[in-house]
């Protein structure tokens, strides 16, 4: 099978754009090929053990699984993570809110000893980045899934980072360790109401973790009031909150973080101009 037949399968299911943009992974990631070496037809000589395990990659992306899942793997911030389908695929959005606080929370400062906790970590992208960049920081990451976090410590292993995993419902409080402090919270949290199922890929339905992605519809700041209360008790002073949100709750957010208590409460756009997170400070 070549690219050009790879992604003209796809094509049935994606739009050609995004059938190739599939195919060009699939090439790049799994075989080590380039569009130059495509061009050059290079994609017609992997061997026949290679082109057998094409074939079976084509028929789980024909069936929508998504490639990342697929290829095991998932770009974040310029680090490959190994993902399945325990955890969220980690999306541009979420790299846009964990490049600001690199920017803005500390810096790119390689001497940065704050301490940090990624609440509902998934694959462990957000803490193991920032653990990657602030190698003094003292890095805490938080998931209800125990499949969630064997994958995170996998992740962190491979990009030799040490970072304290711990598994929490943020929910329910009994089951938080001992109270620690911390100068910046970051969270990804469920945010997507069960009513937009609708206008969402069959690839995210079928395939990614439900918990890791809907909020009750009679209650959809659920986990960010959860979360803006443990971090109103926890955080140091000057201490950041950073917490990504659904666009259509924006100023919701804003204001029920005003309510528990915390200041300096500001809504930020990502890359597409769209409300994505949330910043308040102690």
């Amino acid at each position: 099978m070549s690219y050009h037949q790879l992604w003209d399968r796809l094509a049935h299911i994606y739009d050609e754009g995004e059938a190739k943009a599939i195919a060009r992974m699939v090439y790049e990631m799994r075989y080590g090929l380039t569009l130059s070496d495509i061009l050059l037809g290079k994609d017609t000589q992997l061997s026949a053990d290679k082109q057998e395990e094409l074939e079976e990659i084509a028929q789980r992306l024909s069936r929508q699984e998504p490639v990342q899942y697929v290829l095991g793997e998932a770009e974040f911030c310029g680090r490959t993570f190994h993902v399945e389908s325990g955890v969220l695929i980690p999306r541009p959005e979420t790299q846009w809110m964990c490049q600001h606080i690199l920017e803005t929370k500390g810096g790119k400062n390689k001497e940065n000893n704050l301490s940090v906790l990624d609440i509902g970590t998934g694959s462990g992208c957000i803490a193991i980045t920032l653990a990657a960049e602030w190698p003094k920081a003292k890095i805490s990451a938080w998931d209800i899934s125990e499949k969630a976090l064997e994958i995170a410590q996998g992740n962190a292993l491979r990009h030799q980072v040490d970072i304290d995993f711990c598994l929490v419902d943020i929910l329910h409080p009994q089951s938080y360790p001992p109270r620690a402090r911390f100068d910046i919270i970051v969270s990804n949290p469920p945010y997507i109401l069960n009513k937009e199922r609708a206008r969402m890929d069959k690839n995210v339905l079928d395939y990614e973790p439900a918990t890791a992605l809907f909020v009750p519809e009679d209650d959809p700041l659920l986990f960010h009031r959860a979360i803006g209360q443990y971090a109103s008790q926890v955080l140091l002073p000057e201490g950041w909150l950073i917490v990504e949100i659904n666009r259509q709750y924006g100023q919701e957010v804003c204001q029920l973080l005003k309510d528990i208590g915390l200041n300096k409460v500001s809504l930020h756009q990502d890359q597409y101009n769209n409300d994505r997170f949330v910043t308040a400070r102690i």
